[in-house]
């Protein structure tokens, strides 16, 4: 067995265990969950916005690192940490995933007519494709760690004239994931993204 993949399965069989103690109950945690519509610039989507309240409870860096390793290991990859534009904006080309590492924000999902919702280190938001968000305000040690399912590109798209109909093209021609970024296969989005 080459290194790598050594190091993977380690890395996977580690979350699994750590998986298996968050869900010792045999309880899946559950995600509040928003259905955002069109609003004519902001295309949305039929899939609900996901937010896992308190998922995980280790911040910083090494809540970073955590998050990218369970997001990894459920194949949510290209990750990246910062924080969220300050601007509506959706994604055409993915789904994403922003897991709070660090501070606390109020964020404005679905466009102009959509919800704000404050979040905090320890959530997880699992945003559709086409869902807006945007950064109202925020804490100055604010951050995020962003995936995407099979390490999709993304694209950054701002409600403007023209990039509809072929947003919507790619967004209806995206496949669900085949696992959630934090329950992996149990729960989330094979769940509440059924069509």
């Amino acid at each position: 067995m080459n290194r790598k993949k050594f190091l993977r399965l380690s890395s996977a069989s580690t979350l699994s265990v750590l998986a298996a103690s968050l869900f010792a109950d045999g309880a899946v945690p559950s995600p509040e969950t928003y259905i955002l519509q069109d609003d004519g610039r902001i295309p949305n989507s039929r899939y609900p916005l996901l937010v896992y309240r308190k998922a995980f409870t280790t911040t910083g860096s090494t809540g970073a690192a955590w998050l990218e390793d369970c997001f990894a290991t459920n194949n949510w990859t290209n990750s990246w940490r910062n924080g969220v534009f300050p601007y509506h904006h959706y994604h055409s080309t993915s789904h994403e995933v922003l897991g709070v590492y660090s501070g606390t924000a109020l964020l404005h999902m679905g466009g102009e007519k959509g919800k704000q919702i404050r979040v905090a280190a320890g959530d997880i938001l699992v945003i559709p494709a086409g869902v807006g968000h945007k950064k109202l305000k925020a804490s100055q040690d604010f951050g995020v760690v962003g995936a995407y399912p099979d390490g999709r590109s993304y694209d950054v798209l701002r409600g403007e004239p023209g990039e509809r109909p072929r947003a919507d093209q790619h967004i209806a021609a995206l496949p669900r994931p085949m696992l959630d970024p934090l329950t992996g296969a149990q729960g989330g989005v094979q769940h509440y993204w059924t069509v």
